[in-house]
């Protein structure tokens, strides 16, 4: 096998070559990954007969911890958006924050939202309200857009249960309760800064191309598309918590309450997977009056959303796999000890950079933390910190290349540079305020439980 800097060679070329099979043949992330997971075992000397059994290996042991997770996360999702509990908890959101101040409550409400809601999706079931508030307050479309945009992407990117953070607690060797609580306290700085005080200032200096007549087209789509029994906010929000409640009771049981059968009953329906499916089987029963959709049809748009993001996540694993098995990680333990660069900074670059080059802050979030994560015992920082730099690194540079910017594109109503001026830019801000925040807890290292 190859040692030495020729490791490190050959860890950048096939990012390389990684990154021209998404980005210039189109390849699918999921087909790319693998390939070059195969590849880059060859080249590097793992003999041919363990290869098949290295990049398996790693694709089963990523999804282990996340794969049904996944499944009944979107499940979840479906129910909550199909109910119109997603729509409720905005309108809720707006009322406390009054309407001169209302970007701001949209941003928190897609820091909310996307916790058990995929971005592109969310970002759909609110564009038509962003259009109608914007023309109730006089305050630009684009400040809206901004806003939302920005909430959702840095809970889509920092908090789990959603797919990206959960797999970096995961690969990190996190506590996945303090992983969440942490996560919250960085995000909502950073929805603030690049969502709300960014989206202000963005949205007198850009104007949007949308009309009257389309703005009220779009309410008038909302208010068709509502739900047969409109859901109460209360029942909203205690839907949308539960999942996190659940977990959270896992993490508080396991700091204060002894060890016995009551301890172990919370670590069970704490369990991540338990909690979730708890969560799923209540939507189901208790949101069923308020979803217009038939549930068969709901859950076959949520194994499709899936299956795409099970097979990405579990490659991610593979690719990362062959690097670790490659002692790529032990070289890059030893020469970064001897760079100035500080590791959470360098996990922030690291995964910006991904996410800047294949559009996806998912596979950012996988790749980075399935090469970084088992380092963070070596590297001497906190396992909770180093996954929160890599989370936030994740958050901005949404390029062309991204979905997600071609959602936030179309049904925001913006031209391709008024995009990257209000999101690609907020993103990054956020992604830096995140960043900031991380460091910040990390002054509290010994003090705060997991730091």
């Amino acid at each position: 096998m190859l040692t030495g800097n020729m490791l490190i060679l050959i860890f950048l070329l096939s990012l390389g070559a990684l990154f021209f099979l998404i980005l210039k043949l189109k390849l699918e992330p999921f087909l790319a990954l693998i390939g070059v997971a195969l590849g880059t075992a060859l080249v590097i000397g793992i003999p041919v007969a363990e290869v098949p059994g290295i990049v398996a290996g790693g694709f089963g042991a990523t999804l282990t911890g996340v794969g049904i997770l996944i499944g009944l996360g979107v499940v979840f999702g479906q129910f909550l958006a199909a109910s119109g509990a997603i729509e409720r908890i905005a309108q809720a959101v707006l009322r406390v924050f009054g309407v001169q101040k209302s970007p701001a409550g949209l941003a928190l409400t897609g820091t909310a939202v996307s916790i058990p809601v995929f971005f592109d999706a969310a970002f759909v079931i609110l564009s038509g309200l962003i259009k109608s508030l914007s023309k109730k307050t006089g305050i630009s479309i684009v400040s809206f857009v901004t806003a939302l945009g920005v909430g959702l992407i840095v809970s889509h990117s920092m908090i789990a249960p959603t797919p990206g953070p959960l797999v970096v607690a995961e690969n990190t060797g996190s506590d996945l309760g303090l992983f969440i609580l942490y996560g919250i306290i960085c995000a909502i700085p950073a929805t603030l800064v690049g969502g709300y005080l960014y989206g202000m200032f963005i949205g007198k200096h850009v104007k949007s191309g949308v009309t009257t007549d389309e703005t009220e087209e779009a309410a008038a789509t909302v208010e068709e598309a509502a739900p047969r029994k409109q859901i109460s906010t209360g029942l909203s929000f205690a839907m949308l918590g539960l999942p996190i409640v659940l977990i959270l009771v896992n993490t508080i049981s396991k700091l204060f309450v002894p060890e016995g059968v009551f301890a172990s009953t919370l670590g069970f329906i704490g369990d991540k997977n338990v909690a979730l499916f708890i969560s799923v089987i209540v939507a189901i029963i208790v949101l069923q009056p308020y979803i217009r959709t038939p549930k068969q049809e709901l859950y076959t748009e949520a194994i499709n959303s899936a299956g795409l993001i099970i097979l990405v996540t579990g490659a991610g694993g593979a690719f990362g796999a062959v690097i670790n098995q490659s002692g790529i990680g032990d070289h890059l333990i030893a020469t970064m000890q001897s760079w100035s660069i500080p590791v959470l900074l360098l996990a922030f670059i690291f995964s910006q950079i991904l996410r800047a080059s294949l559009g996806s802050a998912t596979v950012a979030l996988v790749t980075t933390s399935s090469i970084m994560g088992p380092l963070a015992v070596d590297l001497g920082v906190a396992p909770v910190l180093l996954g929160l730099a890599i989370c936030a690194g994740a958050i901005g540079l949404s390029l062309p290349n991204d979905s997600g910017f071609w959602v936030v594109n179309k049904f925001g109503k913006l031209t391709i540079p008024q995009t990257l001026k209000a999101w690609t830019v907020g993103g990054f801000l956020a992604g830096l305020t995140a960043l900031t925040m991380v460091y910040i807890l990390s002054l509290f290292s010994g003090v705060l439980p997991g730091l």
